[in-house]
């Protein structure tokens, strides 16, 4: 049966890149991100084969396990496009890009998923990550070696470990099904959107309950407000909810939407390859996928950081402790320089130090016991003594108990 629910796409730039490599189509059945990668055309061209191969799913299924199956065969038709492109076209040698693919079956959703563009579900005010990152950092999470939130900002985060590319025409898919009930909102996106935005801030806009389309733009304008330094494509869809279905003309957005086709450049003298390090910034690959021997340099290499980190906050907790060790001692020493006159249980004595105590620590130690009996003191010279008088030095501390002396000498 034709899928019951509305849906909306929209793709961008980004504020960085002078191209879009995403593509993205929402249809009456079918909804799917491809994000491309492959230098200035590669991965236009990567990503709008992908969705141009898949389009032909946009269709009731009669079963799950057939349209399972018809994903799995689409994508990998559309790797061998990707070979026979590169065959025509050898300039475009290491294009590929993401596949994150949705397909509506009765009360089902049909997913297939290679890269890191993702899929989410909107369900009862709880955002949920459908799908897994095919990337070195998630590996990294999921061993244990590093945090998610440490992954969000790892320097290799980029790096793929799968994709659909010009050099594997039977790609490692993840497919699988998955019930779905109305009032659920389905998000697929490239990590233009996902790698700026958290999830915190995504499920408050999902949740606003505003139309797929208007929903779309919030989440678009956060990747924007939030620098957007990749092509942000968004496809959203709501099954059954409030709003009216939206049907007729599927909506393709990003590389993919270009009518005639994509221009594909000549390859330029010496930049034949994606990873040609003149290449601008703006147009550099936002993904790579490494041989499986560069994989373990990668892993060595982030044990590495992981050492170095490691030593650099060992250093730093060392170097702080030193220098609150060296303030204390500091501290202590400016202490023994002052003096005070007390009493202990039964004479006058020159104490060394200052009063106060830092916890169980004495900040002052008996310097010169007096021999001048308290009880030889007028009750207001104990009472004074008692309570400690400061001296600036030993010889002020001593005017202090010649003073007291000669009160007690009056006092007898």
């Amino acid at each position: 049966m034709v899928f019951q629910g509305s849906s909306a796409a929209i793709s961008h730039t980004g504020k960085v890149r002078s191209n879009n490599q995403d593509s993205g189509y929402a249809g009456s059945n079918l909804f799917v991100v491809a994000d491309g990668m492959g230098g200035h055309a590669g991965g236009d061209v990567a990503s709008s084969i992908a969705i141009t191969r898949l389009q032909a799913l946009d269709r009731p299924f009669d079963s799950t396990a057939d349209a399972e199956r018809a994903l799995r065969d689409a994508i990998s038709d559309a790797a061998v496009d990707l070979a026979d492109t590169v065959g025509i076209r050898p300039e475009l040698a290491g294009m590929g890009t993401t596949v994150s693919a949705l397909i509506m079956v009765d009360e089902y959703a049909v997913i297939a998923h290679i890269g890191d563009s993702r899929i989410y579900l909107y369900r009862d005010g709880a955002l949920t990550q459908i799908t897994t990152d095919h990337t070195f950092v998630q590996r990294l999470v999921d061993s244990g070696r590093i945090t998610p939130e440490e992954a969000r900002y790892h320097p290799r985060r980029s790096v793929l470990m799968r994709v659909l590319g010009d050099m594997d025409t039977d790609p490692e898919l993840d497919t699988f099904i998955m019930p779905t009930q109305p009032g659920d909102r389905w998000l697929l996106c490239s990590d233009g959107l996902s790698g700026v935005v958290d999830d915190p801030h995504t499920a408050k806009a999902m949740g606003l309950g505003l139309a797929p389309g208007r929903t779309a733009d919030s989440l678009l304008k956060q990747a924007l407000d939030g620098g957007a330094p990749d092509n942000v494509t968004i496809v959203i869809v709501d099954v059954g909810g409030q709003h009216p279905l939206f049907s007729g003309t599927p909506t393709i957005v990003g590389s993919a939407s270009n009518p005639t086709g994509i221009d594909v450049p000549a390859a330029r003298p010496g930049r034949t390859s994606w990873l040609h390090p003149n290449r601008q910034a703006a147009n550099e690959p936002t993904h790579f996928e490494p041989a499986a021997e560069f994989l373990e340099e990668l892993i060595e290499e982030d044990r590495r950081r992981a050492r170095r980190r490691r030593v650099g906050w060992i250093v730093g907790v060392a170097l702080v402790l030193v220098l609150i060790a060296g303030a204390a001692w500091l501290g202590y020493q400016w202490t023994q320089t002052r003096y005070f006159v007390g009493g202990d249980e039964d004479t006058v004595v020159i104490y060394q130090g200052v009063q106060q105590n830092i916890g169980p620590i004495s900040l002052s130690t008996p310097y010169e016991d007096t021999g001048i009996p308290l009880d030889s003191l007028s009750e207001f010279a104990r009472a004074t003594v008692e309570g400690t008088i400061s001296a600036n030095s030993l010889s002020h501390a001593r005017q202090i108990v010649s003073g007291i002396s000669d009160l007690s000498g009056g006092g007898g």
